[in-house]
């Protein structure tokens, strides 16, 4: 009782310092695929850009080596819950509706049975691959959410997971009998008769995954943070969608992650750019304790539509208003496909001193 004690507070202490370290600075990032940068002949220090957020199957260790060197810290986005390029050898896995069937893709993004233990042994062991190669400065979690597609002002939000496991785990969770020959009926009578603690139970299942997630993180990497990428929605956007099929609580959030990253896409939700700092202050009054960094994740863009270098540049200081205290783009794409973009981006960067 005694050593796990200690761990416990050994890993309070390790948490609570690496947040630390990064209070009085303002973190301005890149997040994609960083490397076409430099390969354009650009330098991060040079842009005013001291973070990068890599994509896990970009990252390398030549870039590593290279971000380092020009003051940058490296952080590794790690698609945790992105079924795609597993489910399809991996029945199993495959999310099922609510007419017992198995969900198709939500428009390009195919998710996973959150349950499925040969998925979760999968994700952790890339984890632990990742944090064995490269001694990054974070990992950030992405696709952090049961299948649906949220990054589109026409989401699709599919009922799931209810397949034999998910209805067995929910009721023994709640130690009730679920009637039903089949998964359609299971379902049916699921969302009929213990819907609320159906979507609580939802949730606490994505709040393992953060967990475990961190643990791992904590014990190859204790100095290292842990971020989440998270759908943006307010919490009554789409009839509660975000907490409802999604699964997301962001205090719950919040209390799990040293980094919360909301993905303030404005053009992709058809929201105004001033929307972002709408949610910054939502998000301002929500959380109290304990208090995360904040370092939103902003659109440059321009899939749907255009996002001009003007709107881009009001994106970046709607996203820098409190509490966060870093901001990173999206993509290193937009960015090449338009220099002027590059050039409000370094003004914005070199500007934003702590």
């Amino acid at each position: 009782m005694n050593k796990l004690f200690w761990l416990l507070q050994l890993l309070i202490h390790c948490t609570a310092y690496s947040q630390e370290i990064y209070k009085g600075s303002f973190v301005k990032g890149i997040y994609g695929n960083p490397e076409r940068i430099l390969e354009a002949g650009y330098a991060f220090d040079e842009l005013g850009v001291n973070a990068v957020f890599v994509r896990r199957s970009s990252l390398n260790q030549e870039f590593y080596q290279q971000a380092k060197a020009q003051g940058c810290r490296v952080f590794v986005e790690f698609p945790t819950l992105n079924g795609k390029g597993y489910i399809e050898d991996h029945p199993e896995a495959w999310p099922i509706n609510e007419k017992g069937a198995p969900a198709s893709p939500a428009d390009w993004f195919m998710g996973v049975c959150p349950t499925d233990p040969g998925f979760q042994a999968f994700r952790a062991k890339q984890l632990r691959e990742t944090l064995r190669n490269y001694p990054v400065d974070g990992v950030f979690l992405d696709y952090l959410h049961w299948h649906a597609q949220f990054e589109t002002d026409q989401p699709v939000l599919p009922e799931t997971c209810f397949c034999e496991r998910c209805t067995r785990l929910f009721g023994k969770a709640h130690s009730i009998q679920i009637p039903g020959e089949n998964k359609a009926d299971r379902a049916k009578w699921i969302l009929g008769n213990q819907e609320p603690a159906w979507r609580e139970w939802r949730n606490e299942v994505l709040n393992t995954w953060v967990s475990d997630m961190g643990k791992i993180l904590r014990e190859n990497q204790p100095k290292a943070l842990l971020g989440a990428f998270y759908c943006a929605w307010f919490p009554g956007d789409h009839g509660g969608a975000l907490f409802n099929i999604l699964g997301i609580d962001v205090p719950s959030l919040a209390e799990r992650v040293d980094v919360l990253a909301p993905m303030l896409f404005h053009q992709m939700l058809a929201r105004p750019v001033t929307w972002s700092g709408d949610y910054l202050d939502w998000l301002n009054n929500t959380i109290d304790s304990p208090e995360p960094l904040v370092w939103p994740i902003i659109q440059a863009h321009n899939k749907p539509g255009t996002v001009t270098p003007e709107e881009f540049g009001k994106a970046l200081q709607e996203g820098s208003r409190a509490p966060a205290s870093g901001i990173m783009m999206f993509s290193e794409q937009s960015l090449l496909e338009n220099p002027e973009k590059i050039k409000v981006m370094q003004d914005y960067y070199q500007k934003k001193r702590p």
